[in-house]
Order: structure tokens, then sequence, then C-alpha cells
């Protein structure tokens, strides 16, 4: 197995959307992102996924014609979206050529990450380079006084082009439907929230902003497949299938957390036996200890050789194992991705989750890739800015 160090849905279970939101954040001076045709769309795309590249390279790529490649590039340019980047000499024979790049600081965007009870934020350029990050606890959990504080943190960055939020909730249409750790049931955030702001707005569960935002600018950059794991208070999944996120016709995200592991096993917070969720998440885990208060002081207790909190432990690696192995024989992706606030399970347990994953994955599992990426929640708020960027650059804001 090659392997690679570099919020989330997990319980079953409010508080509702209750008027308009009032606030004082008109005066942001949005930078208007400006029309674009599509050949311009796919050509900035290009650019910005795949790094600089000659206006040639370009038309090669995408099968376009060199003229219509140029008449394109050319309004991009004087839009600032894309920049001469200075000759290159691209093949050993060739003439230099101009490669084009797109210069990061033309647009700046606001990603938000919601947690039960905190509020992260993240300012990006175009190229979703970090510029600047908060963190701050929420003052309520109640949408509308949510929807104010993400208004304020957005007001005190002028020429904002667009604002991305993402939480660990079943969300449709920019409709948080359920998130069970806010409480909150069919609240319109994607409106609520660019009507406070005055930007526009993306809205979207955070493992699927995260594993797009790896496929674009991350570990993932480049590949035609990929799925990304999550661990932590729950268990979240994102794939890309075919070079794009597989989203549900629901806005339901891709679940394995009740892949069975063992029928015999404990119960998990839905009531069934043996599941992923069972032994894998932290609650669960901390439940089958009865003992530390805390998965960092569970996690201490079994890297000092406590035989409770290794056998907990253990078990829970091997769950991951399963889940892993179950995730990689659904789509044969080229990486699988490891992340979480739960990721040090891995390194107390990694015996049994290769065993869990040898035990499961139908292939040969030292094809399997498995970069391990721990990410804080700095990273989960760049990846609600690069859902803004990816909002934008499709026009679906």
């Amino acid at each position: 197995m090659v392997r690679s160090f570099a919020g989330t849905l997990g319980r079953c279970g409010a508080a509702g959307y209750r008027g308009p939101v009032t606030t004082t954040s008109g005066s942001n001076r949005a930078r208007e992102w400006p029309a674009l045709s599509e050949v311009a769309r796919q050509i900035l795309l290009e650019v910005l996924i795949h790094g600089a590249m000659p206006r040639s390279e370009i038309a090669a790529r995408l099968r376009l014609s060199r003229p219509t490649v140029t008449r394109a590039t050319k309004v991009l340019v004087l839009q600032g979206l894309l920049a001469e980047g200075g000759a290159q000499l691209r093949t050993p024979l060739g003439r230099p050529s101009e490669p084009l790049r797109v210069p990061g600081g033309t647009h700046r965007f606001l990603g938000v990450k919601l947690t039960a009870d905190r509020l992260h934020t993240a300012v990006v350029d175009l190229t979703a380079t970090t510029l600047e990050t908060t963190e701050e606890p929420l003052r309520s959990t109640e949408p509308r006084a949510v929807v104010a504080q993400i208004a304020r943190a957005a007001a005190r960055h002028a020429g904002l082009t667009a604002v991305g939020v993402t939480l660990g909730a079943h969300i449709h249409n920019g409709l948080v439907v359920h998130d069970a750790y806010l409480g909150w049931v069919d609240v319109p955030l994607k409106a609520m929230t660019a009507e406070a702001t005055g930007l526009s707005t993306a809205v979207d569960n955070d493992v699927q902003a995260l594993t797009a935002t790896e496929h674009w600018f991350g570990a993932g950059a480049g590949l035609n497949s990929m799925a990304v794991i999550t661990i932590g208070a729950g268990i979240g999944s994102g794939l890309i299938v075919d070079g794009g996120l597989v989203e549900g016709a629901h806005g339901l995200t891709p679940r394995f957390h009740h892949v069975l592991v063992d029928s015999n096993g404990p119960r998990c917070d839905c009531g069934r036996r043996g599941c992923v969720s069972s032994y894998l998440t932290e609650h669960m885990l901390l439940r089958r200890l009865d003992g530390p208060p805390t998965f960092a002081q569970a996690l201490e207790a079994a890297r000092a050789g406590d035989p409770d909190a290794r056998r907990v432990f253990n078990d829970a690696g091997y769950a991951l194992g399963v889940l892993i192995g179950t995730v990689a024989n659904a789509i044969d992706p080229q990486k699988v991705l490891l992340t979480g606030e739960g990721l040090p399970l891995h390194e107390v347990a990694s015996r049994r989750v290769d065993q869990g994953i040898e035990d499961t994955y139908e292939g040969d599992a030292g094809l399997l890739d498995l970069d391990l990426q721990p990410f804080d929640f700095r990273e989960w708020a760049r990846s609600s800015a690069a859902l803004a960027i990816k909002a934008t650059l499709r026009a679906t804001i």
C-alpha cells in the first residue's frame, strides 16, 4: 500500500428559519465577476486547475482552434483573469511560447466553515491561496444570529467577489435540510446569507467542498478519480469520478458510515449494530471506553499501552480499514485521502487499519494510494472559499 502523509455527518437526529436577517453589512463594495462565454470559462478553468500554459497547449487540451483561443484569452487578459507569464521553452526543438497564468490578486473570496460552536473564516484569492484566517465562537446557534455573524465577518473585507459557507449537514440547493450539530431544519442559508452580506453566496456540505477543493487545488489536482474520507465527530466521504464531484440528486452526500463491520458489534446512534459508525466516531469510541472524557485523553491512554484503550482503538482502526476498502471497491480511485480531527487514530492502530483494508479491498492493496492529510479548520474554511470560486466560475451563484 502506498501511503503518504502530509465537518461531517455522523449522527441521526432543531431550529428553523424565522424570518429575514437585519444587518448593516451592505457596504461590502463587492467586486463584480465579469460575464464570461462558455469558451472563456473553459479556458480559465483549465489554466486555474492545471497551471500556466501557452495558448497552443490550451487549444490542444480543449480541442479548440487557435483563433478561438486567441480571441477568448484576449478578453480574459483584459478582464484581469489571465496574465502573460513570461516566455518558456515547452519542447526541446520548439520556439519559446508565452504561457498564460491566473493572477490570483484580481478577486477575493470569503470562506466560512461552521461547527457546532465556532465560526472559522478564510479569505483567499482566485487561485485559492489563503490570505487571512480567523476563528471566533458562535454567539448563538439561532439561524438569524449565525447569518448576522457571517455578515459581520464579510463586512471586515472590502471588495469581496463571493462567499462560500460549509457545514456538516444535509444541504440541497442552498437549503440546510438538516444539521444535527446546530439543530437546524429547513434553513434557507444561501438566500439568508446573500441577503445579509450583499454577496453572491454558495452553500454546501463541508466534506463535498473539501473534496472539490482537493481535486482542483490540492492533493487530487489532475486526478480523474479520488475518494476523501473524514473521521472525527462524524464520518464523511466525498468522491471524484470521471474528473467530477459525485453529487446526489437530492443533496445527499456519498454515505458509507453504516457499512457493516461485525453483526455482533455495538449499536450506533441510529440503532444499527456493528456498523462503521458504532466503532469509529469519537463519541462512540469514548462511550465504549467509559473512562477518559476526551478523545485526546483516550488517545494518550492508547499510546501509553492501556489495554482497554488499545482494544477500542484497534477495533476502530479495523473499522476504518473496512471503510477505506469498501470505498476503494466502489470506485477504484487513484487516491484515497484521509483526514479529520480523528486522524491520529490511524497512528495508534495502523496495523489494524491495514488488516481491515486487506480483508475488504478486492484489489491489490499494494496499489492503493492512501494519503493522510492532517487538515485543521483553517483548511476547511479555505475549502469553503474555494466553493465560492467554483460556483462563480461555473456561474451557479
